[in-house]
């Protein structure tokens, strides 16, 4: 388990930025050392800030993008195209402007595909997607994502994993259906905890006020069934990206006073 390590921006525009200036240049070393990279993006405001930023940045020609894989942390159990899922919304953001192999785009089921509206079926072959990706060296049912993003939930929930619930608890498999998510729309595809800890870096993101409590929250100490964001960390990194009023309620000691 990797100690957290917290970066706090100024405000979310340049918390965005640098996310994703980051994020080109983990995947730009992940592809000179290991020939692909693979990354897991979130939905939501902030994992949709930095997919816009990233689409936005010069130097996200240096990627190589025919040698990415994309998954997702979760996705709304909707129809194909639904404006509210993840997917449609990164195609939107990012996507749609690279030259990406489709057959290395790996969307969550969406509601009108093969399984229909069952959602414990789409979970499983989701799992079973993750599973065939996963090499021997994994040692995991899951790949090993180099980044793998998540957005933070004022409840602290990260994917769909939502406090209290069934998913949160999850110890084995790799991938959920989520019933009765306290926020629209209720029914979802989620990772489970354990996928999420196989990835070497995880990066939790969070920005505005609502936020501050949650990061404060997760950060002190607190149980992953309680507090889904604190169970939630890399092989090798585990990393906070902050603006200044998502860290608002935490110690001073916990981060740098000049942190950009």
């Amino acid at each position: 388990m990797s100690t957290p390590q917290l970066v706090v921006h100024r405000d979310k525009e340049l918390m965005a930025q640098a996310a994703a200036a980051r994020l080109i240049t983990k995947i730009v070393d992940a592809q000179a050392s290991r020939g692909s990279a693979s990354v897991v993006l979130t939905g939501g405001r902030n994992g949709n800030g930095l997919l816009a930023a990233l689409a936005a940045a010069p130097a996200r020609d240096a990627i190589d993008w025919g040698r990415l894989d994309l998954w997702w942390g979760d996705e709304r159990f909707l129809p194909e195209g639904d404006p509210e899922r993840n997917h449609t919304q990164a195609r939107e953001a990012l996507l749609d402007a690279v030259p990406l192999d489709p057959k290395r785009v790996h969307p969550m089921p969406a509601s009108d595909g093969p399984y229909g509206t069952d959602v414990e079926a789409a979970a499983e072959a989701y799992a079973a997607e993750l599973a065939r990706a996963a090499g021997p060296e994994n040692h995991s049912a899951a790949p090993t994502f180099d980044v793998l993003m998540l957005g933070v939930g004022p409840d602290t929930h990260v994917a769909s994993l939502f406090p209290e619930m069934p998913a949160v608890r999850e110890t084995e498999r790799t991938v959920v259906g989520v019933h009765g998510a306290p926020k629209p729309p209720p029914t979802r595809v989620s990772l489970t905890l354990p996928a999420i800890r196989s990835a070497r870096e995880v990066w939790l993101l969070a920005a505005g006020e609502d936020k501050a409590q949650a990061v404060a929250i997760a950060l002190s100490g607190a149980g992953e069934i309680q507090a889904p964001a604190a169970g939630a960390h890399g092989r090798s990194r585990t990393l906070w990206l902050l603006d200044r009023t998502a860290a608002a309620q935490l110690p001073r000691s916990l981060y740098p006073p000049a942190s950009p």
